[in-house]
């Protein structure tokens, strides 16, 4: 029977809270009212073709964002534009790059994307639009997939070149003497999606900028640099610590939007005792369908390629029925061929295509037109991600829907059942530490490849001889009579580092699947451990892999490609020593301390868990070295604790209270759960006081305790309202981590806890809000 009936986006939404197995588990219904656009005139230094260009794509006028950052960008200031999806950020660049090469025909432009989908497609956006200002430019990409002859060609004469951050460090800096073109009239440099470039990556990133603006002085040229980025907490101060520089801040936007319904989704609980829920993948079918069936366009994100095609699979066949074709519901994701992909994008913008359901590879700025429902299965990992997915419903104005459902994760449950996180305003930081050791040394004899240092020449955070001088003790530099530093190995560095990890020493992962191995990735010894033991479920890119074999001491791990219903999850045994203390200040019930710590690691077994709901279907032995990291640890004492505490409690009450504080780290500060480790003791040999450790699982860290440190009220607050909001007997693996003791109650425990360590009450409170402050969507 068909059950096909087009309907109004409101009325199939006002359907859905009509019955009560979807109403049921909302935590939080916002509803964010239409603005009417902000206007200005195009400034009237803007070369007329290009105000022609503009006019014939309908653009008559600068939304006020735009006009704000393109005057700065004439001015010479470096600006970072923070503003919502589908608000018109590509202008902010693209005019002030195509007014200079209107200018000066001689001049260039480089424009870094993060990935080569998103540059592909701004290079036909800024090809479209010079078409129209009748200028003839010079764009094209410069990936791994470049040919040979179209390289030479675009260092010759590429007048806008677009790449990622990884070719710009080995491919174009190294050669930079074949680039002389570019470096000495380079004009505009575009950061886009700042908010990526965090942690060891942006870490990375922001010293490859070091090497690129060393190289502009080198040639000559003043470049202006443009930051785009998504809604966070500290743009400015990121843009600053990824390029060295203070640029202006434009948030401000002019955009139009329409009125969008946001949603918030719980999956209901299957089981008190253990805290079990069901399946975010379901409830997002079941979301999908009644808005499918009325004819609105809708993108449904998966957070795996697996899970895609599942939903894919299940959204065709209970369609199949009513809405004609297979070809009207598609799938996008990584894999896919190029030409694949701009079929899709077509279809969606063309109305063929009535649903898709996507990895975040649709989450950046690929243009898709205007859909109306947006339902994201699963948290993506950050504000800025959720609001960039569920921003891709409503660009075009008009009544939208975005829908998040949560899955089993501790992080999910935390983000539907405080909605002010989401919704108040409250965007997470995010961190990185160029002046990382580890990451700085390996940049520098990057730098020193590329040119020689001149004797007190400073690279990052000061004078960089005493630092030359240690590498030079390895070999691979000497300083020469003239006091300069030289390259002096046959060693080509950047091919040695790579921009995801810090530490030195990696472990090259293998994929055996196709008929010619390939290198499929690398991970750092601490991480292997961990993530690519035998018999472990390796996930990259979203694909599952199953480690085959690890032959540790040759630094390679082999694994074929699968497809499971679990991952596994290996147990870490974890000494840690404190080494030094940085800061330290009385806290509520003890002291919080920011310091450095050894960390000794031994991997000894594994579990395998299912996907959704964490049950253990079964486990393995590890049979790996020790190994050691010195890194930066946040700890916090426990020495006031009041009334008597019995070992075997206090011990389940630091470690509920530790994974809630360490959920709530992830969150605050945009990071991943891994990327912070988790240390409990009950009597600490360093304070003779209950400690929790939170340290950092990158060697040297890379600026996270620090802030932990300084966010400590923030910290307990969060735990204490992540287990109090959880509706479990007494704790689960979404609020306290699994349950190793039955009988115990170690929500209540780490909840007692808490409460002795925020003291009479807590600084900030991160309650449920009734009704949030509209936000500033990104």
């Amino acid at each position: 029977m068909r059950t096909y009936a087009p309907s109004q986006t409101e009325v199939v939404l006002d359907g859905i809270l009509a019955e009560p197995s979807l109403a049921n588990g909302i935590t939080h219904h916002a509803v964010i009212p239409a603005r009417e656009a902000v206007f200005t005139d195009h400034p009237e230094w803007l070369d007329p073709r290009i105000r022609a260009g503009l006019a014939a794509r309908g653009i008559e006028r600068l939304y006020s964002h735009q006009a704000q950052a393109i005057e700065a960008v004439r001015a010479g200031r470096d600006v970072v534009v923070v503003t919502p999806t589908a608000s018109g950020k590509t202008l902010c660049y693209a005019l002030p790059a195509l007014q200079a090469i209107a200018d000066d025909p001689a001049a260039r432009a480089l424009f870094l994307f993060p990935t080569k989908a998103l540059g592909q497609d701004q290079v036909a956006e800024l090809a479209e639009l010079s078409v129209a200002a009748g200028l003839t430019i010079s764009a094209a990409t410069y990936d791994g997939d470049t040919p040979a002859p179209i390289r030479s060609a675009i260092r010759g004469a590429g007048q806008v070149v677009v790449t990622n951050p990884d070719m710009l460090h080995s491919a174009i800096l190294p050669h930079h003497t074949k680039w002389f073109q570019l470096f000495e009239q380079l004009r505009v440099i575009v950061i886009d999606e700042l908010h990526t470039y965090r942690g060891v990556f942006g870490s990375h990133v922001a010293n490859v900028i070091r090497r690129l603006l060393r190289l502009c002085a080198h040639y000559g040229s003043k470049p202006v640099i443009v930051c785009c980025s998504a809604t966070i907490a500290n743009p400015a101060e990121l843009a600053t610590t990824l390029t060295g520089r203070r640029p202006i801040l434009v948030d401000r936007h002019g955009a139009p939007s329409g009125e969008r319904h946001v949603l918030l989704v719980e999956p209901p609980l299957l089981h008190a005792a253990t805290g079990a829920r069901g399946s975010a993948q379901t409830l997002a079918h079941r979301w999908a369908m009644p808005f499918l069936r009325a004819g609105r366009q809708t993108v449904v994100f998966g957070r795996s390629r697996t899970q895609v095609e599942i939903m894919l699979s299940t959204l065709r066949e209970a369609l199949r029925q009513d809405l004609g074709p297979r070809t009207r519901i598609r799938g996008y994701r990584g894999g896919y061929l190029p030409t694949e992909r701009r079929a899709i994008e077509k279809g969606l913008r063309d109305g063929e295509i009535l649903g898709v359901v996507s990895t975040n590879a649709l989450e950046l700025g690929v243009d898709i037109g205007r859909l109306d429902v947006s339902i994201l299965a699963g948290y993506p990992g950050s504000v800025a991600a959720t609001w960039q997915q569920i921003g891709r419903a409503g660009r075009r104005g008009g009544v939208s829907v975005g829908v998040l459902i949560a899955s089993g994760a501790p992080v999910d449950r935390y983000v539907v059942r405080h909605p002010g996180f989401l919704l108040g305003g409250q965007a997470e930081e995010a961190r990185l530490d160029p002046d990382n050791l580890h990451v700085l040394i390996a940049h520098l004899r990057c730098a020193t490849f590329e040119l020689p240092f001149e004797p007190g020449e400073v690279f990052g955070p000061g004078v960089a001889d005493e630092l030359l001088a240690f590498i030079a003790e390895s070999g691979h530099i000497r300083q020469a009579e003239d006091g300069r530093w030289y390259w002096s190995s046959e060693n080509f560095p950047a091919s040695e580092v790579s921009l995801r990890t810090a530490a030195p020493e990696n472990v090259v992962i293998i994929d055996t699947t196709p008929d010619r191995p390939r290198v499929l990735g690398e991970v750092d010894l601490f991480s292997a451990q961990v993530l690519v033991h035998e018999r472990a479920i390796y996930m990259h890119d979203s694909v599952q892999y199953y480690v085959d074999r690890l032959e540790w001491h040759e630094r390679k791990a082999y694994v074929h490609r699968v497809d499971v219903d679990h991952y596994t999850y290996a147990n870490r045994a974890v000494t840690l020593k404190p080494l030094d203390v940085f800061a330290e200040a009385p806290a509520p019930g003890g002291r919080r301390v920011h310091g450095e710590v050894m960390v000794a690691s031994l991997v000894t077994l594994f579990k395998k868990l299912k996907f959704g709901t964490d049950e253990n279907v079964g486990w393995g032995p590890i049979d790996l070295p020790e190994l050691e990291l010195q890194t930066t640890a946040y700890w916090l004492t426990a020495e006031g604790l009041a009334g008597s505490w019995r070992r075997n409690e206090l011990d389940v009450a630091l470690m509920g209270a530790g994974r809630a504080i360490q959920t709530v780290a992830s969150v605050l500060l945009m990071g991943d759960p891994h990327d912070l480790g988790l240390v409990t003791q009950v009597r600490s040999p360093h304070h003779e006081a209950p400690t929790i450790y939170l340290y950092e699982a990158t060697p040297g860290g890379i600026g996270l305790s620090a802030r932990l440190w300084e966010r400590h009220e923030d910290l307990i607050a969060g735990a204490t309202a992540l287990i109090r909001d959880c509706g479990c007997d007494g704790g689960c693996p979404a609020c306290t981590g699994p349950r190793l003791e039955p009988d115990v109650d170690a929500r209540g425990l780490a909840l007692r806890l808490l409460s002795e360590l925020a003291g009479p009450s807590p600084a900030v409170s991160l309650e449920p809000a009734a009704n949030p402050p509209a936000p500033v969507p990104a």
